[in-house]
Order: structure tokens, then C-alpha cells, then sequence
């Protein structure tokens, strides 16, 4: 029986992050449309776009490979078993043991880089401008999101987003100046990662600016759909993420009752609306930046996650 329910729980987790995140990005959607002044779309309306596009004939190009086909499947099982990871209602989960902060980087890493792969497969110039733009901006991105995790590692005495969240919860954290910029720097590397304002606008699709849209403009139907899902997973990942590490409070246990379990969901939902409403207020209140600004922008999140490192081995008690 406990096996069971272990199962159903750690089940329960991958489907509501697989469900949520299409809402996640509607209700962003919303609320910008919302500070605007403007109507805005429906909140459902990110499920009616998958749904449409996976009943539409997937278009290839003539010169595409076989990992162009691939691609889009690797990318979405990548990014959702990351996601599934990180702990959100409960803590302690099945997969639990398995939920190490460098194991979702290295998913990530390799959900973009097939990314670029399939940006560059079919040869088009903007496939090209997207899939190098998108490395240079992980090649800055991924040093600040490791050393960001070794900071919190060295506060949390592990990588187990299990043993983070069960030590972020308890008495023993109090205010910490590293915290601080470590909570500063994932939350710029959250957005360039996530392509949002003000590293790339995921609503234009002007040549000379996109980077994620360059690299799946070849796309279509079904294929489309599945990037565009594992598009919205990753960013319920580093919102799910900010939450674990930085909001852990009233996350249920694996033993909890079904009661207990309920409430965790309900406040992960909270901390969800809170966030994404904090991130539709942060973009449209800041413009985007040019393309050569965005050195500058994630080297300040380097150089937060490298202060944080220091600091807490100068000085544990910050």
C-alpha cells in the first residue's frame, strides 16, 4: 500500500507541472495584457494552440535530417522529466533521490543544445542567427546557474533538491546575504533561459532580435506543439525551482495524509500565481535590451553567484 501510494504521489507531481504549464504561460500572458490596458487572451487559450497544433499535418523540409524529427521528442522528455524532479506540493517523493540540482542542469543542457542542433539542421540564415545567438547566451548563462547552485549547496550542505528544500524550511537558514544574490542571479538566469524580456521577447518575431522563435520557425504541427510545450515546462521549472529553494513552506512530506498533500498543492499554486504575477509585472515595466547588452546583463549574474560562493566560504555564517 505504501508503495502505492508513493507512486501515485510522484505520479500526481509529473502531471500537474505537465498540466499546469500551459496555464502558467496564459495567466503571464493575461496579466501583461491586463497592466496594459488591453484584453489579452483567455487563459485556456495556450491549450487551444496545442491542441490545434497537434491536429495539423507536420510540414518538413526537403534537405531536413532524421534529427530534425527527433529533436522535438528529445526535447520535450528532457525538459519534462526535469521538471518532474523538482519537488512542488510534496517533498520526499519516489524520484526524490534522484532530484540533484547538477542532473536538471545537464537536462536542460542537452534539451538546448539539441535545440540548436535542430535550428541549424535545415541550413536557413535565421536558424543560424537563433541557434548561435541561443549559445552565446547559454555559454554565460550555464557557468552562473552552476555556481549559483554551489553556493546553495554550500548553504544547504547538498545538491538534493530534497535535503535544499527540507534545510531552506527550517530555523536553522535565517537572512543570509548570500541567499540574497544567489536568489538574484537564478532569477536573471531564469529569464535568459527562458528567452522573456529583457533577454528576448517570446511575442515578436522580428529577424533581427528573436532567438528562440529563429530556431523553430522550420517547425509545424505536432513538432511545433511539443517544442512549445517543453517551452512552457522549462519555464515552470525555474519558476517550480525559485519556489523549492527559495519559498519551501508547506511542502507536504512522502508520509503525509491525502489532506496534508492537498494543502501543498494549493500553496504551490499560490506560489505559482504569486510568481508569474511578479513576472508579468517585471515585463512590462523594463524594456528589452539590445543583443550586445546581454553579456553585461548575465555577467552581473555570474558575478552575484561568484560573491555568494565567496562570501559563504569567507564567512559561513552569511
Amino acid at each position: 500500500m505504501s508503495a502505492l501510494r508513493d507512486i501515485l504521489s510522484q505520479g500526481a507531481q509529473m502531471s500537474l507541472v505537465l498540466g499546469l504549464a500551459p496555464l502558467l504561460t496564459g495567466f503571464v500572458r493575461k496579466v501583461k495584457a491586463r497592466l496594459l490596458r488591453r484584453r489579452g487572451p483567455p487563459l485556456l487559450q495556450p491549450y487551444r494552440d496545442l491542441i490545434r497544433l497537434m491536429r495539423k499535418d507536420a510540414v518538413l523540409a526537403d534537405n531536413a535530417s532524421w534529427l530534425f524529427r527527433v529533436i522535438p521528442y528529445l526535447m520535450f522528455s528532457g525538459t519534462w522529466v526535469a521538471v518532474s524532479l523538482v519537488p512542488t506540493f510534496g517533498n520526499g517523493l519516489l524520484f526524490s533521490w534522484t532530484a540533484d540540482l547538477i542532473a536538471i542542469i545537464a537536462l536542460l543542457g542537452s534539451a538546448r543544445f539539441f535545440q540548436a542542433l535542430a535550428g541549424m539542421d535545415v541550413g536557413t540564415a535565421f536558424g543560424g542567427i537563433g541557434s548561435s545567438r541561443e549559445v552565446m547566451i547559454a555559454s554565460l548563462a550555464e557557468p552562473a546557474m552552476l555556481i549559483t547552485v554551489f553556493s546553495v549547496a554550500m548553504i544547504a550542505g547538498s545538491t538534493q533538491l530534497a535535503n535544499v528544500a527540507e534545510f531552506m524550511g527550517s530555523d536553522a537558514v535565517g537572512l543570509r546575504v548570500s541567499l540574497g544574490m544567489a536568489f538574484v542571479a537564478l532569477t536573471i538566469v531564469a529569464l535568459a533561459e527562458n528567452a522573456r524580456i529583457p533577454v528576448d521577447n517570446p511575442a515578436t518575431h522580428l529577424e533581427l532580435t528573436m532567438v528562440h522563435e529563429a530556431m523553430v520557425l522550420e517547425y509545424s504541427g505536432r513538432h511545433l506543439a511539443l517544442i512549445d510545450l517543453s517551452s512552457q515546462l522549462k519555464l515552470m521549472l525555474y519558476v517550480s525551482l525559485i519556489a523549492c529553494v527559495f519559498l519551501p513552506w508547506g511542502m507536504a512530506t512522502a508520509d503525509s495524509s491525502v489532506a496534508r498533500l492537498a494543502f501543498g498543492a494549493l500553496l504551490y499554486l499560490g506560489k505559482l500565481t504569486a510568481l508569474g504575477f511578479l513576472l508579468a509585472v517585471f515585463e512590462t515595466s523594463i524594456a528589452k535590451m539590445r543583443v550586445f547588452r546581454i553579456p553585461e546583463f548575465l555577467g552581473a549574474a555570474l558575478m552575484l553567484a561568484l560573491l555568494a560562493t565567496l562570501l559563504r566560504f569567507v564567512s559561513g555564517s552569511l
